[in-house]
């Protein structure tokens, strides 16, 4: 039954990102439909500001989720839409309820099967990620060079208690979130300049290395462990 339940699940789950595929639903999370719509998005929302965010936000969770393409647009259309400290809010609150999804997907679906072709190394990598995981989740969230998949499912592999994962996607995202959406904040003028949103912005100098700067200081705990242990070895 759990196996057949299983079977359903990603069946379910491939039919959706097929879907999104099929009917090209891109195209509406693109910066042209945004320029083209932003008028009547920002009416919307001025006059049903509470069911706009809703919809938002269960958007970018079913994006999220899926782990299919439109995170980056939708962060920045939150800046547009809601100003930056809003926009940041009901952004990680959508984005961490979405890889909460995948976590669990991936544990409940794949951890079994996941184990068995392994072996025993896999164990000893569950133990070392597990005695660290705030600090290496915390450095995984930061750095923008993982793809967001992979940091919601090696997790849930390697057993890190929900609880950890839940609350280091929740913070471990704000400072990128923040960047992007601070980019859609000021979307009016670069539209209006006829230019594009540069997507690239959270690679340059100034933002990247205070954000680096972070990610290495989330594994200064497991550097310290280290070396304490060392030493008590050697004395």
């Amino acid at each position: 039954m759990q196996t057949l339940f299983r079977l359903f699940l990603i069946l379910l789950i491939a039919a959706a990102i097929f879907a999104a595929f099929y009917f090209n639903l891109f195209h509406y999370l693109s910066f042209s439909a945004l320029k083209t719509h932003r008028y009547d998005l920002l009416h919307w929302t001025e006059q049903h500001y509470a069911l706009v965010v809703l919809c938002f936000m269960a958007i970018y969770f079913a994006i999220t989720a899926l782990s299919i393409p439109g995170p980056a647009a939708l962060t920045i259309m939150a800046g547009f839409l809601f100003g930056p400290w809003f926009g940041t809010l009901y952004v990680i609150v959508a984005a961490t309820l979405g890889a909460i999804v995948i976590f669990l997907i991936v544990r409940f679906v794949l951890t079994d099967w996941f184990t068995n072709k392994t072996g025993k190394w896999v164990h000893k990598m569950q133990h070392g990620f597990q005695n660290n995981a705030v600090s290496y989740l915390f450095f995984l969230r930061l750095v923008p060079l993982f793809p967001f998949f992979i940091v919601n499912a090696v997790p849930a592999l390697l057993n890190v208690k929900l609880r950890t994962f839940s609350y280091t996607t929740f913070l471990g995202i704000i400072p990128g979130t923040f960047v992007y959406v601070l980019v859609g904040n000021g979307l009016g003028h670069v539209f209006d300049s006829g230019q594009q949103p540069n997507l690239g912005i959270i690679f340059e100098p100034p933002i990247l290395i205070p954000i680096l700067a972070l990610a290495i200081l989330a594994l200064v705990p497991i550097v310290y462990k280290k070396f304490r242990k060392r030493r008590h070895e050697k004395s």
